[in-house]
């Protein structure tokens, strides 16, 4: 008994929750003491059964021999009663004996009970402190998965940001060349429209001297010029 006590001092007296805090990956750690808890809880249960049987045991034998000492002190009364007194003393000397077996019952009895409780404390707290790991475990992986979220949700902005951006680039990129296309459009019409006058400044050149002259003397003629 005192070496399963021993044994499962150092988990009686461990603060979980400081060992999930100082955990490099608290979820794993919340996952191995859970099954090394489960692990000693198991044990636990067994000797705390075999401690049990063993009270039920020594209940039993003290129950008989005070049922025995009972029986010995009624027979030496009616040995008594009817002037036996060499049967009296016999059954009085047998209950001396019974008596003294009987205190001894009684120790062990108070031992196992003591043993009994013990072990139910240790189960107790054992089962306790398997509780207290799920739900920090659990807590931990809710925790985890939130993180898990932003930084999922963090890659996705960023994500739409350089699209965004990228989207931005090709948005002043098709502005310089629509503009450049208007730029274009427009030196075309220029250049379309010099074009035109000078077709019809072409219409009104004609060579100098000789016949132009001419003609030009006789529509002056013509106009009373």
């Amino acid at each position: 008994m005192a070496g399963i006590l021993g044994r499962f001092k150092t988990i009686m007296e461990a603060n979980v929750n400081a060992l999930l805090d100082k955990a490099e990956n608290p979820v794993k750690m919340a996952e191995q003491l859970a099954r090394d808890l489960e692990d000693d809880l198991g044990k636990v249960k067994a000797e705390t059964a075999s401690v049990m049987a063993e009270v039920k045991r020594a209940q039993r034998a003290y129950d008989e021999c005070a049922e025995t000492v009972g029986k010995l002190q009624k027979y030496a009364e009616a040995a008594v009663l009817k002037g036996n007194d060499a049967d009296a003393k016999a059954f009085l000397m047998e209950k001396a004996e019974k008596s003294k077996t009987l205190e001894s019952l009684a120790g062990a009895l108070d031992v196992a009970k003591a043993n009994a409780d013990k072990m139910r404390q240790l189960h107790d707290q054992l089962e306790g402190q398997l509780r207290q790991i799920n739900e920090r475990k659990a807590a931990i992986r809710a925790k985890a998965a939130m993180a898990d979220a932003k930084e999922r949700t963090a890659e996705l902005g960023r994500s739409i940001g350089g699209a965004a951006e990228s989207l931005s680039a090709f948005d002043r990129m098709e502005e310089k060349i629509d503009r450049r296309l208007d730029e274009a459009e427009a030196m075309a019409e220029l250049n379309t429209r010099k074009s035109d006058v000078e077709d019809l400044m072409a219409k009104y050149d004609v060579p100098e001297g000789g016949a132009l002259d001419d003609e030009l003397a006789a529509l002056k003629a013509k106009l009373g010029k």
